[in-house]
Formats: C-alpha cells, sequence, structure tokens
C-alpha cells in the first residue's frame, strides 16, 4: 500500500489544483494521500468532491502543514485526520493568514527599497487565493531573472540575513500541537532534517516536541540517503514517537513527486499504525501494512 502524507496543492504552495492532485496520486499508484497545505484547508473539500465525482481509487486524509515558532526557529507541524472546520483551528489559521500577509508587505517593502520593485504583488498574484509563502517570492524571482534557481534565490534575497527576509512571527510549536489535537488529528514534526540543527539542538527538539504532547515525525521522504532515513526511524523509537512518511510534494520535478521512494524501516511503529481499518484495506479486503 503507498501512502503518502504530505503534499501540497495551490491552496498554499503547490503548482497543482486539489483536483490535478488527486489525480496524480492515483497515476502514481498511491493509495492513500493527505494534503497538507501551508496553514490552509481550503483545497480539501474540492479535492474530497473530485474524488466522489471522477470514483477515484484513493483515501483522501484532511491534513494540514502549521507554521510554528521554536526558539526562533521556523519548524513545521504537520496535522494528520483533522476536522477541517474546527473552530479553533480556523481560528490559528486565521491567524496565521494575517502574519503571513503582513510578512509578505514587508518582504515586498524591503525588496522595493533594494531596486526590485513589484515583488509583492508578483507573488501574491502567483498564490492567488491561496496563502502566500516565500516560496511564491522565489518563484517570482527566478522569473523575473532576479536569480536562476529557487536555492540561489533564498540564498541572495530570502534567508536570515539577506534583504528580503523578515523574521518570522508564527504560532508557538506547542499552540499548534494542541489546535491540531483540538480538531482530532495527529500532530507531526515535519521534516526534521530540513532545518540544518545540530544533533545537540535536534535532540532538544525532539524532547520538546514530545513535552508538548506531539505524536509522531517524519521518518521517510522523497530526497533522503538511507542512512539519514534509518537515523531518523532511531530518533522516532528514541524519543517515543510515531513514524510518518511524505514526498512534501509541490510540483512535478524529476526528483521529488508524490509516493517516490516512501517507505518506513523496519524498526519504525507507522502513524497510521491504530488508525481504523477501513482507510488500510485494499481492494481485496486484506491489510496489507
Amino acid at each position: 500500500m503507498l501512502i503518502d502524507l504530505h503534499s501540497h496543492s495551490n491552496a498554499s504552495d503547490g503548482q497543482l489544483t486539489p483536483e490535478e492532485l488527486v489525480v496524480r496520486a492515483v497515476n502514481r499508484q498511491v493509495d492513500m494521500l493527505a494534503i497538507t497545505d501551508h496553514d490552509s484547508v481550503d483545497g480539501l473539500a474540492q479535492a474530497r468532491q473530485v474524488i466522489i465525482e471522477q470514483e477515484l481509487k484513493l483515501t483522501l486524509i484532511n491534513g494540514i502543514e502549521i507554521t510554528t515558532n521554536w526558539l526562533n526557529h521556523e519548524i513545521h507541524v504537520v496535522g494528520l485526520n483533522i476536522a477541517p472546520d474546527n473552530e479553533a483551528l480556523l481560528t490559528l489559521i486565521e491567524t496565521q493568514k494575517d502574519k503571513r500577509e503582513s510578512r509578505a508587505v514587508e518582504m515586498g517593502r524591503r525588496l522595493a527599497k533594494a531596486k526590485i520593485p513589484g515583488v509583492y504583488e508578483g507573488a501574491k498574484a502567483l498564490a492567488g487565493e491561496g496563502a502566500i509563502t516565500r516560496a511564491h517570492f522565489a518563484r517570482y524571482l527566478v522569473e523575473i531573472g532576479a536569480a536562476p534557481t529557487f536555492p540561489k534565490v533564498f540564498d541572495k534575497y530570502l534567508s536570515r540575513g539577506n534583504t528580503g527576509y523578515v523574521p518570522h512571527n508564527w504560532v508557538s510549536m506547542e499552540e499548534a500541537i494542541n489546535v491540531i489535537h483540538l480538531a482530532g488529528g495527529q500532530a507531526v514534526l515535519a521534516h526534521p532534517n530540513h532545518y540544518h540543527l545540530s544533533n545537540k539542538w535536534m535532540r532538544r527538539l525532539f524532547t520538546e516536541f514530545k513535552q508538548a504532547d506531539g505524536d509522531a515525525m517524519e521518518v521517510a521522504m522523497g530526497q533522503q540517503s538511507p542512512q539519514m532515513r534509518l537515523q531518523l526511524a532511531m530518533w522516532s523509537k528514541e524519543y517515543d514517537l510515531l513514524a510518518s512518511q511524505g514526498s512534501d510534494f509541490h510540483f512535478v520535478g524529476r526528483w521529488r513527486d508524490l509516493g517516490k521512494a516512501l517507505h518506513l524501516p523496519d524498526i519504525a511503529k507507522p502513524v497510521w499504525f491504530d488508525w481504523p481499518s477501513y482507510l488500510l484495506l485494499s481492494e481485496k479486503k486484506e491489510v496489507i501494512l
């Protein structure tokens, strides 16, 4: 059974619509997909409607990826099996939306001051109705030739200490975990190895995430060495966190795609181990995990 529990639509910074995303998941032979847009649940209803109308053989997991502040580090927490209409969750989303907008305006102002005008407006156009993110700024800066690639844009303009960087003011990691639980979901620490933390700080993050009642951590990702996957699995066991997996899909690319190279090491305990059985059954009604 192919499970992908981290993906993005254009309700945040993904490039596919929710319809295109679920259709691609089916074409990629994904059996279960979580749509986890940044601080947004706007794409979930459309995705579910498409699955019903087109009778797609895909189990959709309601998800979200909440951007948080932990000791001045931007840490992402995925919520799985959330109730999208939960009042506490919707309130948090509105708070995050306001923070994103204020940050985006200030990023645009700083870039304009550095003689790169119109970046906020360009990023906003790319975001459309979705939550605006630094990825939209990066896409626009690449389009206008300010830098050749996403990494170069971040290195030159959008990372800490550079012209377009604006410090974040997100909700706390503890608050995000609490709201995910209030919405009936499981809180998953997203892509731990993406934060460029030392082992000492990584261990502190795991400890405090667990102390805040976090449920799981992402262990398997598409672009990842076998050694890193095994290390994350060992940490998940050491800190008594369940293990999740996801492509963190944003767009069709050479190295990352829905469901690509996703499997957990044997020592990891899957985040879905106690999910309702109907979510985990094959067409033959046999549990194949």
